[in-house]
């Protein structure tokens, strides 16, 4: 158990960690390539997609029917699929858009905003608001982890991706607001670390509690989340930044390494 603590808390780290590459990645082009953005937001999603739907999804229905009954079990397994895409719409529906990593859009979009009073409230808000929405992620990563490795590695994956382009967004505000391209990085670096403070909050609020059934239900929650994001975020950013079909390919792209990669693990 705690070999595996471990290994989770190390993935959500890496996961998080995925901020700073996007805040970095931020500074060394001038501007952010709208195709290659949108290939790579599509890559995210079907890479997200793919995992909730054949495994986090298809394992707690697996489970939960095997243990309760195809009714019971497949009842539990869509309410908590249904909850996790409610707790992210919850969130995403209490923090305004402006202050909203989800919401975010390209770096030359950001550069252009309103007066500098709102860019500096935009900047402290923002680290605030991808601490919170980080929370749920890194709890989906630690508990994927605990339970397989394989799955635990392609989740954080999918999380790290979605990361890059999220601390991209965050960056330019709070340089914006503070003049200093190394804060910028920093609080982006430092926001992605609620990752894996949450999953070690989730894991020591959980922990009495913790059978294979709530890992079940944990399981559908995060495929839930993460069905969200990508198809309220990911996909619809993903077609709006590209041109031709450079988001379906990515999305394409995402699903077929996800699903050679899982049959290789």
């Amino acid at each position: 158990m705690d070999y595996a603590a471990g290994y989770g808390l190390l993935l959500t780290l890496i996961a998080g960690g995925a901020t700073g590459i996007g805040s970095a990645l931020a500074y060394l082009t001038h501007r952010t390539k709208r195709n290659l953005l949108s290939a790579a937001l599509g890559f995210s999603a079907g890479v997200m997609i793919y995992i909730s739907f054949m495994e986090l999804l298809r394992h707690a229905q697996d489970s939960l029917t095997a243990a309760y009954g195809r009714v019971p079990g497949g009842a539990v397994t869509i309410l908590s699929f249904l909850g996790g895409m409610m707790l992210i719409a919850g969130i995403d529906y209490f923090i305004p858009s402006y202050e909203n990593p989800h919401e975010a859009g390209l770096v030359e979009e950001m550069e252009h905003a309103d007066e500098n009073h709102k860019l500096h409230r935009l900047g402290l808000l923002t680290a605030v608001a991808i601490g919170i929405h980080n929370f749920p992620e890194g709890i989906a990563t630690f508990f994927a982890a605990m339970t397989d490795p394989a799955v635990g590695i392609s989740v954080a994956v999918a999380i790290a991706l979605h990361n890059i382009p999220e601390g991209i967004s965050i960056s330019i505000p709070i340089y914006y607001a503070t003049g200093s391209r190394r804060k910028a990085f920093w609080y982006s670096f430092l926001s992605g670390l609620s990752e894996p403070i949450g999953a070690l909050i989730g894991f020591l609020a959980l922990r009495p509690f913790l059978n294979s059934m709530l890992i079940d239900i944990v399981f559908a929650a995060v495929a839930g989340i993460m069905v969200f994001i990508s198809l309220d975020q990911l996909v619809p950013h993903a077609k709006k930044f590209g041109e031709g079909h450079q988001s379906v390919y990515g999305l394409i792209s995402g699903m077929a390494i996800m699903a050679v990669t899982l049959l290789l693990v």
